[in-house]
């Protein structure tokens, strides 16, 4: 008796999908389809990407950096050197600078990890590199020789006059008292320019290695990276975004990061990154709930969308 039941129950679940079709049909011609899908759409997808696609522009080096704006390069080592540059006081997890982490609040979600990452700008940025040339430079020793307190005065004095050289130029530095300073930049900018600096700061004292961490930092201590991101419209308060050829998903998933950047209050808060990271992670966690959240789970049957899209499904309904 049981089985007779189990057996009618399922002929009726069984006739809905075995009903005959009463609406409106048309012919289907697939060659056709075929053809406006792959040779049609191919060829206005080409012409989109012709117009509109992202830009192949050349990776950014060192040796680039050095070539195309050596002053630039000098007066970012010497803030290496000096500790004021904006990795050296970034806080972590590179290190351990008092009050440089965002916070929410009373929560300091940058500090929980701690300095995972430690970099010391004067040693791995100039000092590490120059000493894996085959002569590393007298003014290595010099300033290793030196204290705390008088390699500061060194690159805060040598960092003051290329601001006041005449456009920014190391050659034209007026005379003072500089230590090593300008010997280690001037051989550091060697160095880059041979293009064994990207090689060095890459490396890691690893010959397979794709750890890029040393070479953005400096590279963001400088002028010259930011106004190439300037003049690609990809600055925070520019909206940009870039799909570089190769790299996905690329834009379509920073767009709205960049939003909350332009408003308030992620746009003039110092914490903006910890607020914005928060955002989304709430944003996240209720997307991926929504199934589960009254209220939310019955807006698209309060607000009937589908029945505009579907229109001519339900016209008949």
């Amino acid at each position: 008796m049981t089985r007779k039941k189990a057996n009618t129950s399922w002929r009726k679940r069984d006739d809905v999908a075995g009903r005959p079709w009463t609406g409106s049909v048309r012919e289907y011609d697939l060659v056709k389809e075929l053809t406006i899908g792959v040779i049609v759409v191919g060829l206005l997808v080409l012409a989109v990407s012709a117009i509109f696609g992202s830009p192949d522009e050349p990776s950014v080096s060192l040796k680039g950096w050095a070539t195309a704006a050596p002053a630039d390069f000098v007066a970012t080592a010497a803030k290496e050197l000096g500790g004021t540059s904006d990795t050296a006081g970034y806080g972590p997890p590179y290190n351990s600078t008092p009050d440089a982490s965002q916070k929410i609040g009373p929560l300091d979600l940058q500090s929980l990890a701690g300095v995972r990452l430690p970099v010391d700008t004067a040693k791995d940025f100039v000092i590490a590199p120059l000493e894996t040339l085959p002569s590393p430079p007298a003014a290595v020793a010099g300033w290793t020789a030196a204290t705390d307190q008088q390699r500061a005065d060194w690159a805060a004095a040598y960092s003051d006059a290329l601001a006041a050289a005449p456009d920014n130029d190391p050659a034209k530095v007026a005379d003072g008292d500089y230590g090593p300073v300008p010997a280690l930049t001037g051989a550091l900018l060697d160095m880059a320019r041979q293009g064994s600096l990207d090689g060095v700061l890459q490396g890691g004292g690893t010959f397979y290695n794709m750890d890029y961490t040393r070479s953005l930092l400096f590279l963001g201590d400088g002028g010259y990276f930011p106004d190439l991101a300037a003049s690609q419209h990809l600055t925070g308060d520019q909206w940009g975004v870039m799909n570089e050829t190769g790299d996905t998903p690329g834009q379509s998933w920073l767009w709205l990061f960049s939003l909350l950047y332009q408003v308030e209050p992620f746009k003039s808060s110092p914490n903006a990154d910890a607020l914005v990271v928060a955002t989304m992670f709430v944003l996240t966690v209720l997307l991926t709930l929504l199934p589960f959240i009254p209220g939310l789970r019955s807006l698209p049957r309060k607000v009937p969308l589908h029945r505009l899209i579907w229109r001519d499904y339900y016209r008949n309904r």
